[in-house]
């Protein structure tokens, strides 16, 4: 009889970027030995950029004391793709998953973490869109503008870092940036594309949305949930 697929979902409300990628690499060590369960962090970081391991400083637009100056913080990381912004109101999704068990490639899992923001912004009457290969798009679209973000890294078949969705963040944090590299696109949120008209249900309830797609379309059967268990030490 085929095992059935287990997710365990760590309810994590605001981390610092910091001591999210210090949990990561804790949980990633701990995926590869078999000591945990396929693990998805559902959290939201405070103002922050990040840096991809091709570290292309040039497409931060403003200096690290300016970045001070608005309260946000500056990170390098190992992940793929350019530089980011994450802040408070943007869905981020860090999956510590191994791929062998489901007969994934990198660029499967890259697909599928695209169909999950897909699938949620459908929910609200969007119509996005993965970005279009061999013009530089990456992550999630909706028409011209870019909803949703995917930065990943994957060792020995267990992935971290993941997808950040825009719920309502404050869209004047990307204007320091070249978002992901792609230069006169523009940024949206599902909050700018569903208008003033519609009420979007509290964050935490869009997140859970967004699990369940997660969820659906790698094909676990049962999904527990844990309130932050958190802790690095």
């Amino acid at each position: 009889m085929a095992r059935r697929r287990i997710l365990e979902v760590w309810r994590m409300g605001v981390v610092k970027y910091s001591e999210g990628l210090k949990l990561q690499e804790k949980l990633v060590s701990e995926r590869k030995d078999g000591k945990i369960l396929d693990t998805l962090l559902s959290l939201q970081h405070p103002h922050t950029y990040t840096l991809g391991k091709r570290k292309t400083d040039h497409n931060l637009l403003v200096s690290e004391l300016q970045l001070e100056a608005v309260g946000a913080e500056l990170h390098y990381t190992q992940r793929g793709g350019d530089v980011t912004y994450h802040g408070p109101h943007q869905a981020i999704l860090y999956p510590i998953i191994n791929l062998r068990d489901i007969g994934f490639g990198a660029r499967k899992y890259v697909e599928t973490l695209e169909q999950t923001m897909i699938e949620l912004s459908t929910l609200y009457g969007v119509k996005a869109r993965a970005g279009q290969a061999g013009t530089g798009e990456t992550g999630v679209w909706v028409e011209e503008r870019k909803i949703g973000a995917i930065g990943v890294r994957i060792s020995s078949g267990i992935t971290s870092h993941g997808l950040a969705f825009n719920i309502d963040p404050d869209l004047s944090y990307f204007e320091n940036i070249v978002p992901c590299g792609i230069a006169d696109k523009e940024v949206t949120s599902l909050r700018k594309e569903v208008g003033n008209v519609v009420s979007l249900p509290a964050d935490e309830f869009v997140q859970e949305q967004l699990v369940s797609c997660f969820a659906r379309l790698f094909r676990y059967e049962n999904v527990i949930w844990k309130e932050t268990p958190f802790c690095t030490n």
